[in-house]
């Protein structure tokens, strides 16, 4: 068994990425079933096994592993379909979740209602017991509470459980011991207790993580099941490994116990992916931009590291558990484009998703959306959209755009398309300031990794709007997450709170819990099968200056577990603290408020075979047809190219079209492109092609 498979479930698509031993790739992308996303999983691995001209049976025997990204827990939790979750409280804080952290998410909004909280009230218990800010038991555990709590739980039918008592993240004895009493009542219940989940300072947001971990607890179990039997009955007898949220992968049965860390699980491996791209062109650093069917995903490479958060929210939730930073937006193919009750033009977030999807599609759909403004912009091929496999119906897409948009707005179908165009676009550009700005960071020193199927197709022009100079095309745009899955490495994360003085800290306490925390990480890692010299550490800090409400994760070196050096610490605080707000307060002292860990496991990355890239034959122009270009406001003849005959060295100036099969690469008149080493598409302003165009990489070095 040699074969690797990327499998990413989409809204609209299930992407795959087949990668053989020698490096030889195969795409494939299929339509996803909403009702049913792991029959998706199979009905690809089957149009895979045809197009190879094998039996299915005779596919799977060939392959190793499937790295597999599911958004079923997102879904779950967007339409409130999750399990039906009890919480268990200490007594006098039952209504947390309804009071969250006692702040607005936006302080001038009077209006903006509070969530619905994910448990109702008659199913958060409170429980007698109490334990100190130091672990110290000031009131014993009351079993008989837990014992009440559960038989009223289980009379409503709930599926799984929640506990979450005060300070328990420094002593979780009392969770432990609840727990054991709803396994014993509730056998079939899933349960988390929030020591083991998070075992960190801050009730709100452990009570929040803790009830989301739950709520998606018997989602992602039962999908997981589904998953592992369907794969068995086709005959897969290889490793399946899931992505998670902190970009890294797991075995099901390790996300099933941490099931909050599944619900970004799709989008986590693009920043990973992204670095690869960018590296041999000397960058450590880049922006990853992901515009699929029904959502556009930005996240952050910085100093060779996605950057991750670990206050995130999800559906306004807070989860405090560590996750690759994605800002996502409504704004995909299937956004729907309208016209408000004021006259002003919307795109998104509703879309047509997969089924009926845009009007252009024919399959029921009559809204008008991105995709059909990018067919009658001339951006896409009626004929050979996705391989061929759809046909687009370009008078379906004029004829929704002149009913909903062209008409209301008093415009003729080509300029109202263009409006759909340039709003989605701006819409997408915001996205990207929003998740570099607040960390202060420029987005104009970042190069573009541009993913998704309807990504190239905007990529330009969401460059143009940031002031970006260079972007990079994977020739495996249109399913990178699935590939970025074959290069993530396990990854599990380890949190202790540690509130003392920066001054005060004592290194060698300090070490020991770090330590501590890389036994038990590695003890997972060799439970999934990798070996001790494929583990590595990466210890962080949570710390603030006294008296501010808010910490920063400061990422510290790996020889800090074994000798930690506080003057170094300070200065890494000072410096992210500066990079982040513009000053450093060198005098001020500094609280450390949380020790971090991440244990990674290396896992095999797959190889690239240049040999498979086409040699040049100078025969990739196919034609020429009109299309939209922003910069002159109207419909310009250009040409079109097949980007699957470009070979590493080729170059093609705008406007015009870069056909790849599954996704299109829109290049605007100021951009030239160049495809590089790796047979990716590197698109780059002409205006500073002196300074750009000599750090692209488009020939091997000479052998030594």
């Amino acid at each position: 068994m040699s074969i690797r498979v990327g499998v990413d479930v989409g809204g609209t698509f299930t992407d795959f990425l087949i990668v053989e031993e020698d490096g030889t790739r195969l795409i494939h992308k299929t339509s996803s079933i909403p009702a049913d996303p792991a029959r998706a999983v199979t009905k690809g691995l089957r149009e895979i096994a045809e197009r190879r001209g094998e039996s299915l049976d005779a596919f799977l025997r060939q392959v190793h592993t499937i790295v597999h990204g599911t958004t079923v827990t997102t879904n779950a939790l967007l339409t409130r379909n999750g399990a039906k979750t009890g919480l268990l409280t200490t007594e006098g804080f039952r209504d947390v979740l309804a009071m969250r952290d006692g702040t607005r998410e936006d302080a001038y909004d009077n209006r903006l209602a509070h969530p619905v909280p994910l448990v109702p009230r008659h199913l958060r218990l409170p429980v007698k017991g109490r334990l100190d800010n130091t672990g110290k038991e000031l009131t014993p555990l009351d079993v008989e509470d837990v014992r009440r709590a559960a038989e009223a739980l289980r009379a409503d039918g709930v599926q799984s459980v929640a506990i979450c008592f005060m300070h328990s993240h420094a002593n979780g004895e009392h969770e432990r011991r609840a727990a054991e009493v709803i396994a014993a009542e509730l056998p079939d219940a899933y349960v988390t207790t929030s020591s083991d989940l998070l075992s960190q300072a801050r009730y709100y947001d452990r009570t929040s993580t803790a009830v989301l971990n739950s709520y998606a607890g018997p989602i992602i179990s039962d999908y997981l099941r589904v998953l592992t039997e369907t794969l068995n009955e086709v005959g897969f007898a290889g490793v399946l490994l899931i992505m998670q949220s902190n970009g890294g992968v797991a075995t099901p049965q390790e996300l099933r116990r941490r099931a909050a860390l599944s619900l970004l699980s799709g989008p986590a491996s693009g920043p990973t992916a992204g670095l690869l791209e960018v590296a041999p062109h000397g960058w450590d650093s880049c922006l990853t931009v992901d515009m699929g069917g029904t959502s556009f995903d930005a996240a952050v490479v910085k100093d060779g590291r996605p950057l991750v958060m670990t206050d995130g929210l999800i559906d306004r939730w807070r989860i405090a558990l560590p996750m690759v930073d994605i800002h996502t937006i409504g704004a995909g193919g299937g956004s729907i484009a309208q016209v408000d009750e004021g006259g002003i033009l919307r795109v998104g977030p509703q879309s047509a998703g997969a089924v009926p999807g845009p009007a252009c599609y024919g399959r029921g759909g009559d809204r008008p959306t991105t995709t059909d403004a990018d067919v009658v912009l001339g951006y896409l091929d009626p004929v050979g959209f996705a391989d061929g496999g759809v046909g687009l119906d370009v008078e379906a897409a004029r004829q929704a755009i002149e009913r909903d948009v062209a008409k209301p707005l008093g415009l003729d179908v080509t300029a109202a398309a263009a409006g759909i165009y340039d709003l989605v676009n701006v819409g997408m550009a915001t996205g990207v300031r929003e998740i570099t700005v607040r960390r202060g960071l420029d987005p104009r020193d970042f190069p573009i990794v541009v993913a998704g199927g309807a990504g190239p197709v905007h990529a330009a022009a969401i460059a143009r709007e940031l002031e970006i100079p260079i972007l990079v095309v994977p020739r495996e745009s249109s399913i990178f997450c699935a590939a970025g899955m074959l290069v993530c490495d396990f990854k599990h994360d380890h949190v202790k709170s540690f509130k003392l003085r920066l001054a005060d800290l004592d290194e060698s306490r300090l070490t020991a819990i770090w330590g501590e925390m890389a036994k038990e990480g590695q003890q997972t890692l060799l439970g999934e099968g990798l070996g001790d010299d494929a583990v590595s550490f990466l210890p962080s800090l949570d710390m603030r200056y006294a008296g501010q409400w808010f910490e920063i994760n400061v990422p510290l070196p790996a020889e800090a577990v074994r000798e930690a050096d506080s003057a170094a610490i300070a200065e890494a605080f000072h410096a992210m603290h500066d990079e982040l707000f513009g000053y450093r307060s060198d005098d001020m002292p500094v609280e450390v408020i949380n020790v971090r860990l991440t244990a990674l496991g290396s896992a095999p990355k797959p190889a690239v075979n240049r040999s498979a890239m086409p040699a040049s034959t100078g025969d990739a122009l196919v034609g020429r047809r009109p299309i939209w270009s922003p910069a002159q406001r109207r419909m310009v003849e250009s040409n079109i190219y097949a980007g699957l005959r470009m070979a590493p060295g080729d170059e093609v100036s705008g406007p015009a079209v870069i056909e790849l099969g599954t996704t299109t690469v829109v290049v605007l008149d100021e951009y030239d492109v160049v495809v590089d080493l790796a047979g990716s598409f590197v698109m780059y302003l002409r205006s500073r092609a002196g300074e750009l165009r000599p750090r692209i990489v488009t020939e091997a070095a000479p052998a030594s």
